[in-house]
């Protein structure tokens, strides 16, 4: 026999270790990363399509500028 009882639960032990490492990996992950919870509350395109134009431009301080910009909305 190739294996005896000694080995047989060596066997056992090294794959039970195996096991329960990986339980405890798996369970610090889900709490080191708590987005993985909570999928369902993905933001709309609408504010992702805000928030990436309020990243990318610049508000107008001069206000001259500004005025002209909204007449130039407004002709359109």
């Amino acid at each position: 026999m190739i294996l005896d009882n000694s080995g047989i639960i060596t066997l056992v032990a090294i794959l039970a270790a195996a096991a329960l490492i990986a339980i405890v990996a798996f369970v610090i992950h889900r709490v080191m990363h708590p987005k993985l919870k909570s999928d369902n509350e993905k933001p709309s395109d609408e504010q992702i399509m805000q928030e990436e134009l309020d990243r990318v431009l610049q508000p107008v301080d001069d206000e001259e500028t500004a005025k002209e910009i909204s007449e130039y909305k407004d002709k359109e």
